[in-house]
């Protein structure tokens, strides 16, 4: 058996055995397979989650998803991104023949074969997400969201080039290999804090003698994190909201309201010219956005008249009601969800795939309404100065 990208360490009297996989890589799983038939270890870790252990034994159940309830809790841009990964893991499987995560499949059947112990070893994957997310700002969740939709467009074929620096990289890592270079910051929820959740873990598997499969990123970190102990339940917890988002997002309404009110009262022509300049900007931007998205003219009317309501109040999104409109009158069908990861796999699917283009609706007419809010506010403030 060949100890190529074997780590071998003993720690508190056991035995642990790392094995460092690349994840879009044959080789990975039939050395999975072999190390484990030969070692026969009382527990096998997998760097998975509870979330992406079910996702991978059961396949993405889009069927059951309700496109009501993820408008409503805010999850649409969360659904948006999952279907892009999704597209680009097929992409892959359909252009090298790899399916990506084998080697983690592979561990778990591996397991279930010798009777081992499985241990989800990776931290909750929505956690790390919401550890990044509250760590960025407002400029980096623009340019995330930006990333994010500029895949859709992005060509159709992954590079020889490409594929082997993936193969080097953590599998999350690889999918935010850009955003993170631009936020160097982010190594920290994405990678260390990873790195120490996965050593300790692996140190708790029960058992004398452990195997663990994790992607090659990991491995040089968890060696040095493994001498360490670590907090499971600090690393899972959620940072506090920042209120500086929240206050930004209550001054910018109030202000906007209090300088038109005062130029009503002291100049009523310059107060409708302000009134209307909101209203154009808002709407007007947030409609085009749902038109970009092909949403439903009533969407986009929706749109239209919402939006400068909405920006005015910060739980209020233009981009719900427009979405809530576009699924009420199309309606997607069972077989629209079946065919979400096929359909998300082109630019033309993502726009003729009814739940598709409800995210994207949702999405397009929220970027177009946020885009208003600082154009209008811009110009109404713009014209009060005129008016002083």
């Amino acid at each position: 058996m060949s100890e190529e990208n074997i780590t071998r360490i003993e720690i508190d009297g056991k035995e642990l055995i790392l094995i460092g996989t690349a994840h879009v890589s044959k080789n990975s799983a039939e050395q999975v397979k072999d190390v484990i038939e030969a070692e026969k270890p009382d527990s096998v870790c997998v760097e998975l989650d509870e979330q992406r252990y079910k996702s991978v034994m059961e396949g993405s159940k889009w069927q059951d998803t309700d496109i009501f309830k993820v408008i409503k809790d805010k999850k649409a841009t969360l659904l948006l991104m999952n279907l892009v990964i999704s597209s680009f893991q097929k992409r892959m499987a359909k252009q090298f023949g790899i399916n990506p995560g084998q080697e983690m499949i592979q561990g778990i059947d591996s397991a279930k074969e010798i009777g081992a112990e499985l241990v989800l070893a990776d931290r909750n994957i929505q956690i790390t997400f919401s550890r990044i997310w509250r760590g960025i700002g407002l400029k980096g969740k623009a340019m995330l969201l930006t990333q994010v939709l500029a895949s859709i467009f992005t060509k159709e074929t992954i590079s020889e080039e490409e594929l082997e620096k993936m193969k080097s990289q953590d599998m999350i890592d690889s999918m935010l290999h850009e955003f993170t270079e631009s936020f160097p910051k982010l190594k920290k929820p994405l990678i260390d804090e990873r790195d120490q959740y996965l050593a300790q873990k692996i140190k708790e598997a029960p058992g004398k003698k452990i195997v663990a499969v994790l992607g090659a990123a990991h491995v040089p970190g968890i060696k040095e994190e493994i001498k360490r102990d670590h907090d499971l339940g600090k690393l899972s917890k959620l940072p506090p909201k920042s209120q500086a988002p929240k206050v930004i997002a209550w001054a910018i309404p109030i202000i906007i309201l209090a300088v038109i009110l005062y130029t009503f009262l002291s100049n009523p022509s310059d107060g409708i010219q302000q009134t209307i300049s909101w209203v154009i900007w808002n709407g007007g931007l947030s409609a085009i956005g749902t038109a970009v998205a092909l949403g439903h003219p009533l969407a986009v009317l929706t749109a239209l008249v919402v939006a400068p309501i909405s920006s005015l109040n910060p739980l209020l999104a233009a981009g719900w009601f427009a979405g809530f409109v576009q699924a009420y009158i199309t309606k997607p069908n069972v077989r629209d969800f079946q065919n979400l990861t096929e359909d998300a796999f082109t630019v033309k699917g993502f726009w003729r795939n009814k739940v598709t283009r409800i995210l994207l609706v949702v999405v397009f007419a929220n970027i177009g309404s946020s885009l208003g809010t600082f154009i209008g506010g811009a110009d109404v403030v713009r014209l009060f100065i005129q008016n002083l």
